[in-house]
């Protein structure tokens, strides 16, 4: 059964999605396409849709709630854009709903299983500064060349192929969570509880670290949506260099965990990252 900050998420994202989505169709049949009516509409639905939550929920429910809410609002202003949108713009429609999906599964996952670690955290919006940046950035790339080389940004064929690498990348990595069940935890753990135990089967059994490998390939799925050719790269290197030091770090735990056992692991399955073997004794 669904925690309870599984079950206000899951209300929030839907709901706000769902009616959000619904008012943005309206204004398509009814070409109310004008840009400052579309951005007054998007503003004056956020605005009583944070009031309306702040009545309804708790501080803590609420702090849920909105992040939830906000990334349903996001969602489907991405699908309205990619329908709506300037044809060198579309694309950033499909990046934002892909986003926001990401973001939101991430949480109803770990509500899912692990009720009791779940957190406004477990959302990964605010991962690190490097990740900030890095999204910063791909949004600055995205618009320089969108104005500069508008028709560069018009290979919907290759952005549909990010979309599938994205697609991919997050199911993967849902996968290894609810496979890995409660035995998952978004931070590398120093002590071994008292349940941990090595989990080696289904998508375990293709790859060490599976929801490692779906990030690294979501991550680069993106910037392929966003067709950049230099966040490109720039995410695959910087994605890369990050999973190899936590991998790193992490089967060192897991070796102090696991001993003879997780070696014998690691000798049958790889990390599924290229390039990447881990630690090894």
């Amino acid at each position: 059964m669904l925690c309870l900050e599984g079950k206000i998420s899951l209300q929030s994202f839907l709901g706000t999605s769902i009616i959000f989505f619904t008012i943005c169709m309206f204004n398509y049949y009814y070409h109310l396409t004008n840009l400052l009516l579309n951005v007054f509409i998007v503003s004056f639905f956020a605005l009583n849709l944070y009031f309306i939550l702040r009545f309804f929920y708790n501080k803590y429910a609420f702090a849920i709630a909105i992040r939830a809410a906000l990334l349903g609002l996001l969602f489907s202003l991405g699908m309205y854009l990619k329908l709506v949108a300037p044809s060198n713009v579309q694309i950033f429609g499909g990046y934002m709903s892909v986003m926001a999906l990401f973001h939101y599964s991430e949480f109803l996952a770990i509500a899912i299983v692990q009720p009791k670690q779940v957190s406004t955290d477990s959302f990964v919006i605010n991962h690190s500064p490097q990740y900030t940046i890095a999204a910063v950035t791909s949004w600055m790339e995205f618009f320089i060349e969108s104005y500069f080389f508008p028709g560069f940004k018009e290979i919907h064929w290759l952005s549909n192929i990010g979309l599938c690498v994205c697609i991919l990348g997050d199911v993967l990595r849902k996968t290894a969570i609810m496979t890995a069940g409660s035995n998952f935890n978004h931070l590398v753990q120093c002590e071994k509880s008292s349940d941990h135990v090595l989990v080696t089967h289904g998508v375990y059994g293709w790859f060490r670290h599976p929801s490692y490998v779906g990030w690294f390939y979501w991550s680069i799925g993106t910037q392929l949506i966003l067709i950049n050719p230099i966040c490109i790269p720039g995410y695959a290197i910087a994605s890369w260099m990050f999973f190899k030091g936590r991998i790193y770090i992490e089967e060192i735990m897991l070796l102090n965990f696991f001993g003879q056992q997780y070696c014998d692991y690691q000798q049958q399955v790889g990390t599924g990252i290229p390039f990447i073997e881990g630690y090894k004794i």
